[in-house]
């Protein structure tokens, strides 16, 4: 669902010599509904000699670059970084032009930004931006301006110097919503109640702006008058932003306790708790089950525990629809306490199924669902980290599942998960252990995912139990899947092996060249691979007995010297 916004704009020269505000809304174009809604106001500040403009070139130019940059900036920039960046640059262009020309061109700028369910608006200068919600309006900036009414009053402008600190703010967006911008010669002769009372007057925004306007005028106004009113008719899925900023705002909740109704959702069982995130199930009024995560109460205070939950959230939104996962769903604008609510699915983890002897069939349709699901999230950018059995889950429906994307990476996660040595040693790539460590990217995970069909199948991991950091595990090649389970098909045998080879190189480049091969099977089996060679899986193996062979032929030296006849 795209964002459905009214918009209304007005502006008046009013007593001065020329109007030098400048205002301008823009909504996204085709693929860029992501990036959301944008509007600017902006009040030029120049002198009033009859040929002095720079003011308006000031507001007129900054404005516009606003509306030229905000949709090509990559969708997965912060929303306060982006306009930071923009803002930053259009200063820096001005504050360059101020130095080379003696009539100073300065603005103040209001923009706002609706995105997904939230606002971000950027602030300089005495322009203002207000909320207006219920019946009730609140001034969301303060003014950067001195109590003088001339040209040295503003302690901030777009131009002004090299350096430009810009206030944010962000908030919630509700339908029925209307944000206004104002330029000071609307609000500096109109109370807070007059501007609500016209802002709400009529349903159509563009009315409301003009009566705004014309009010400004017919109180008397000294100064150019414009007004931007928008009016939120429909909102857009929660982003990653709208996530974050509920993990930020609400509360952990506290101890769940069965039975017990939580956010008008009846609590049926907990399911697990790793010390970090509790796993409760739920049922829906409508009786539909729902699993809940949550941080423990120990954690709950820790914001980057907070940003990685909340990255998590965001990515099961994203894969909502996506089979192979299990959707997440938007945050509810109503929640008390911050958790997240996914689909429940009955079933089975792989790792429930260790033990028993699967059916050759069955393991090749799990490797054939998981590898499709792994080329999905790979095309979204984004890296598992954590795939094993545990996180493989057969639905009661016959679909496999990839479960648990707290450790992943998508290029928008925070520091601290990024830098976080995450997944399970056992099924880590040799390679993350080495000094330096590589980082793990899309092969981990089809790595990975050999190891827990390898493991299901067989019995066994390739490589034996692994401890962090045990990189002498990886010293040989693992024996033959065939060799543990005379059932296994030549062909599997190889696609296996090639999974979990010790070289990168050997192994799969994409999950799509693993599903091809699966696909393929026996009609057209993957060349055997050779072994190892020992001096790529243990260089100080070599050494060693390159040293063993030195002493060995130098004792011989010295015995022959010193007993064998000459």
């Amino acid at each position: 669902m795209n964002m459905d916004i009214a918009t209304g704009h007005a502006s008046a020269q009013g007593p001065r010599q020329r109007n030098e505000d400048f205002a301008a809304v823009q909504r996204p174009g085709p693929g860029e509904e992501k990036l959301g809604w944008i509007a600017a106001l902006a009040d030029g500040v120049s002198g009033e000699a009859p040929t002095a403009g720079g003011g308006r070139m000031a507001a007129q130019t900054t404005v516009l670059a606003l509306m030229r940059d905000w949709h090509g900036v990559p969708a997965d920039w912060d929303t306060p970084a982006a306009l930071e960046r923009l803002i930053g640059a259009q200063n820096l262009w001005l504050a360059a032009h101020n130095r080379r020309n003696t009539q100073a061109a300065l603005t103040t700028l209001s923009a706002v930004v609706l995105r997904g369910q939230g606002f971000t608006g950027a602030q300089v200068g005495d322009s203002r931006i207000w909320l207006i919600r219920d019946n009730a309006i609140l001034q969301l900036t303060q003014d950067h301006a001195l109590p003088q009414r001339d040209f040295a009053r503003l302690t901030r402008a777009v131009g002004l110097e090299d350096s430009l600190h810009v206030d944010f703010i962000q908030g919630e967006l509700r339908i029925g919503d209307r944000l206004l911008l104002t330029s000071d010669g609307v609000h500096g002769v109109l109370d807070a109640r007059r501007l609500r009372d016209l802002a709400l007057g009529d349903e159509d925004p563009q009315a409301a702006a003009e009566a705004l306007v014309n009010a400004a005028l017919a109180a008397g106004t000294h100064d150019n008058a414009s007004a931007v009113l928008l009016l939120v008719r429909g909102l857009a899925e929660a982003g990653f932003d709208d996530v974050r900023a509920a993990a930020e705002r609400l509360p952990t909740p506290g101890e769940l306790i069965i039975g017990s109704l939580f956010d008008g959702m009846t609590l049926t069982a907990k399911v697990a708790d790793n010390g970090v995130n509790r796993l409760h199930q739920a049922r829906l009024p409508n009786g539909r089950l729902v699993a809940i995560k949550c941080l423990c109460a120990t954690r709950a205070g820790d914001p980057a525990e907070r940003a990685m939950l909340a990255h998590e959230g965001w990515l099961g939104q994203r894969l909502a629809g996506v089979e192979g996962f299990v959707a997440a769903h938007p945050v509810d604008p109503e929640a008390s306490h911050f958790y997240l609510r996914f689909d429940w699915h009955a079933g089975r983890t792989m790792e429930q199924l260790l033990g028993t002897r699967p059916a050759l069939p069955d393991v090749i349709e799990a490797a054939r669902q998981l590898a499709t699901a792994l080329a999905r999230l790979h095309r979204l950018g984004v890296a598992h980290r954590d795939i094993k059995p545990a996180n493989l889950h057969l639905g009661d429906d016959g679909t496999w599942r990839v479960l648990d994307l707290g450790v992943a990476l998508s290029g928008r996660e925070p520091a601290a998960q990024r830098e976080l040595h995450a997944g399970t040693p056992s099924y880590i790539n040799p390679e993350q252990w080495d000094d330096p460590p590589r980082a793990a990217d899309e092969g981990s995970d089809l790595f990975a995912l050999g190891v827990s069909l390898y493991q299901w199948l067989t019995g066994h991991l390739p490589y034996g139990e692994v401890e962090p950091y045990q990189r002498g595990r990886y010293r040989r090649d693992p024996r033959a899947p065939s060799r543990l389970d005379a059932r296994v098909p030549l062909w599997l045998d190889r696609l296996l092996l090639k999974a979990v080879a010790l070289d990168p190189a050997l192994r799969f480049e994409t999950a799509e060249e693993l599903l091809l091969a699966i696909e393929r099977g026996a009609a057209r089996p993957l060349a055997a691979q050779a072994a190892t060679p020992l001096a790529q899986r243990d260089p100080l193996a070599l050494w060693q007995i390159g040293l063993a062979m030195s002493v060995l032929l130098n004792a011989l030296l010295i015995v022959w010297l010193l007993f064998l006849p000459r």
